[in-house]
């Protein structure tokens, strides 16, 4: 199976071809560039280094939300264009478990950390344990769904379940301070090489879920932001005040 992985949910932007499990090319950018500058030339260029046929993708995984709303649609509408004219079905991957496959097969507590602003995050907890007996590979547990809370919410579940825990993604240069105070066990930084969103990890949990069935058409495919947009939340403000 050939996937077209595609996130553009945080800071930010990769592009992956994944086919049979091996990733054939990844293109990953995080610098202050809009996804809308970089996300298709990524993609013409692994196109093009990879001399890849489009027509022999078999479905698009895609990070489909929570994250930056801006990202999202830009990463949706370009998923939904692709999937539309090939034909092919889009496999939605939440970003936070996403992220969280980052650290396959850790044997710690992980807490991926998407910094939403207002002291909040994007956020979730997960642990991986070993595949079914006789089997081989880790089969990922979700202890907390992808939620959006305040940061000290989420360290107080950690401090409950008494685990020691890896924290990655942008949200930790955010929260560090934060961490530092009111983590109560041992906890760690993801390195370099496995802290921050990769669209391998969005083919590789995206195949999981398509052999679980999870799938839908183009035009069915949608962003799942978890809250209102800052606009939405504004309105519904001024809409509050005037009763």
């Amino acid at each position: 199976m050939k996937l077209l992985a595609l996130d553009s949910s945080g800071l930010v932007a990769s592009v992956a071809i994944v086919d049979d499990g091996i990733t054939i090319a990844e293109y990953t950018v995080n610098y202050k560039k809009t996804h809308s500058q970089t996300l298709l030339p990524m993609l013409d260029e692994i196109k093009r280094m990879t001399e890849l046929d489009l027509h022999t993708i078999d479905a698009i995984a895609i990070a489909a939300g929570p994250g930056s709303f801006t990202g999202l649609r830009i990463g949706a509408a370009t998923a939904k264009g692709l999937g539309l004219a090939l034909e092919i079905p889009i496999i939605p991957v939440p970003t936070v478990d996403s992220l969280a496959y980052n650290l396959y097969g850790s044997d710690k507590l992980i807490c991926p950390l998407m910094d939403a602003r207002r002291n909040q995050v994007y956020t979730g907890l997960y642990t991986f344990r070993s595949g079914k007996e006789g089997g081989t590979g880790f089969e990922m547990c979700v202890l907390q769904k992808q939620c959006v809370v305040d940061i000290a919410e989420i360290i107080q579940q950690i401090n409950a379940l008494g685990t020691e825990v890896i924290f990655l993604g942008d949200g930790v240069d955010a929260y560090r301070g934060k961490i530092a105070e009111l983590v109560k066990g041992n906890y760690s930084f993801a390195p370099a090489c496995c802290n921050r969103q990769r669209a391998s990890c969005v083919a590789a949990l995206g195949s999981v879920l398509y052999q679980n069935g999870v799938q839908e058409t183009a035009r069915e495919h949608a962003p799942e932001y978890l809250r209102l947009s800052q606009a939405e939340r504004e309105r519904a403000e001024r809409k509050e005040e005037s009763k």
